[in-house]
This record gives structure tokens, sequence and C-alpha cells, in this order.
């Protein structure tokens, strides 16, 4: 093992191999690519992505995104299409295959089968005088200057390229579509991303009632009024108008600062002017007002109407971040 070797030197001469190799495929971008992307944008189909090792798992992610992004897409791995899987082949279909070389035997193999069903092959490959680049419709040219690899033989500059052809393919169709963020929460209904698109303020507060207690309540009604929500606070209203809010940090400072709170009333002690939020307002807007303000509550009203109470805690167990 060479000790001697500066393995900080070595990351980023990788970085900048592998990242000038990316920047090197803006000029590659012909009428191919333009020509791919509208025969997508027309598909009544749907996108068939086939390779072999690592452009298979390159392939994969690339279904992914466009599945993501408003594209559907299926993987076909090219060693299991020539015993089968060529079935998932339909009519309208089209075909993109990605190989580094455009040469590898199982690739050969596949390709006279996917010419024959007709369908619209894609080349996204390295070596344009391959078999793969001369048998396909259109050639997205993903050709490198070396790997990554110091002996540049391990996929590792050729995939990064893969992908991000890839990448260009997806950002193009779903600006194309005008693929909307609400239209990407569709897509992501129980995750992170999603619930940040689409859950909204009323979404959760809806579930846990309306603390509040009258201008004139006194100290117990007030506590009672936050124990029984379990939210950490509760509006003062009268006649239906927000006159504030008693958190519980309310409650601590008032026993500093009073001996007898028997006389006390909810008026006397609440907050005047509470952080309100409509609740049609996406959750992780309630999430953002609440750590600029370094607040746990926001005052929910619904078109200035008072709807409920929103903790912090509630956003959090969403796993919005």
């Amino acid at each position: 093992m060479k000790n001697n070797i500066d393995i900080k030197m070595l990351a980023k001469e990788t970085f900048e191999l592998e990242a000038s190799n990316v920047l090197a495929l803006s000029e590659k971008i012909d009428d191919d690519f333009v020509k791919v992307v509208e025969s997508i944008l027309t598909l009544k189909g749907r996108v068939i992505i086939t390779g072999i090792g690592k452009s298979a798992i390159i392939a994969q992610k690339i279904v992914a995104t466009l599945n993501s992004t408003g594209t559907p897409s299926i993987f076909m791995h090219a060693a299991d299409a020539i015993h089968g899987d060529l079935g998932i082949i339909q009519e309208h279909d089209l075909i993109i295959a990605i190989s580094k070389s455009g040469n590898t035997p199982e690739i050969k193999v596949l390709i006279p089968f996917l010419k024959q069903t007709g369908n619209t092959l894609v080349a996204i490959v390295g070596n344009n005088s391959s078999y793969l680049a001369d048998q396909a419709d259109y050639v997205l040219d993903t050709t490198i200057t070396r790997e990554a690899c110091p002996n540049n033989l391990a996929p590792t500059t050729s995939t990064t390229v893969q992908l991000a052809m890839g990448d260009a393919l997806a950002v193009c169709l779903q600006t194309k579509r005008q693929f909307s963020d609400q239209d990407f929460a569709k897509y992501h209904p129980g995750g992170a991303l999603g619930k940040q698109l689409y859950l909204k303020v009323g979404d959760l507060s809806d579930q846990r009632g309306l603390p509040q207690v009258q201008a004139d309540s006194n100290v117990r009604n007030v506590l009672i009024s936050i124990t029984k929500f379990r939210l950490g606070a509760t509006v003062v209203e009268q006649d239906g108008n927000i006159l504030g809010i008693i958190t519980d940090g309310d409650i601590r400072r008032m026993l500093e600062k009073h001996e007898d709170v028997s006389e006390l009333k909810a008026i006397d002690i609440m907050s005047e002017n509470p952080k309100t939020i409509e609740k049609t307002e996406l959750a992780v807007n309630a999430l953002h007002e609440m750590r600029q303000n370094s607040i746990s509550q926001l005052v929910v009203v619904d078109e200035g109407v008072y709807a409920g109470i929103i903790h912090i805690q509630d956003i959090l167990k969403e796993g919005i971040i």
C-alpha cells in the first residue's frame, strides 16, 4: 500500500475529472437530444430503459427520476430481456439503451430484437462508432476522456456522465410539461418532500380542537384549557375576536411575578397580537414562521376567524424535515 498518497488531492482530482466530463456534455447536446425530448413528449406509451452492469444501475435511477417527474418509465435489464422480458415492450413505447462501449455481448444480442419491435431506439453511448450507436435512431453522446479509476477500468466518470445525461432529459421533459410542485407532490405523497408540498396547516390543527378561554376567565380555567388540549397554549377570545394567547411560558412568568394569582384573569396574563397563520397555508410555512420567531405555536385562522392552534411538534411528527 502506498502510504504517501495524498488522499485529499486524489479526491479533488476525481471531482475535477468527472466535473470536466459532465461539463463537456454541453457541447454534445445536438438535434438528436431535441428529437428525443420531443418524441417522449408526444409518446403514447412509456419509456423503457435498458442496460447491463453499472449502466443498468444508472438506468434504474433515470427511470426513477422520470417517473417522479411525470414521464412513465420502466427498467428492463438487458440480460433478462433476451430471456423473456422483451414482453415488457409495447407498441407505442420508446426504448433507451445505455452502454459505455456500445459493443457489450448482451447489448449486441439484444439490439436486433429491439429493432424487430419497430419502437424508436435511443442510445446513451460512450462510443459513437459502436454497434449500438450505429443501430440507434437517435444517439446521445456520453463519450469521456477517461475513467476516474486509476486503472481507467472501473465505471466512474462514465456512469456519472450517463446519469447527468438522464437528468438533463428529465429536467427538459419536466419543464416542457410544466410539471409543477403540486404535480410532484402527487407522485410523492408519503415522503417528506411530498408533505412539504401538500400538507396544510388545517390538516393538523383540525385534529387538535379549539383551546380557548374568555377574557375574564380565571387562572384555574386557563390551566385546564392548556392542559386539556396539550398544545402548550390557549387562545383568549371575546365575542369571536382573538384578544391574545396564553402559553406555558406566560404561566411561568405569571407565577414568578405574582404570589397571589387568585384575582388574575386571562386578559391580565395573555400576550397580545399572537402570530397567526391561515389554515390553508402549507404546514412547512408554519414551521418556518415558528423558527423565525422562536415560538412553538401559531394561532390558526380561517379567513380571520379563530380555527385552532398548530404546535411545532405536530409538524415535526409528520417528518417534514
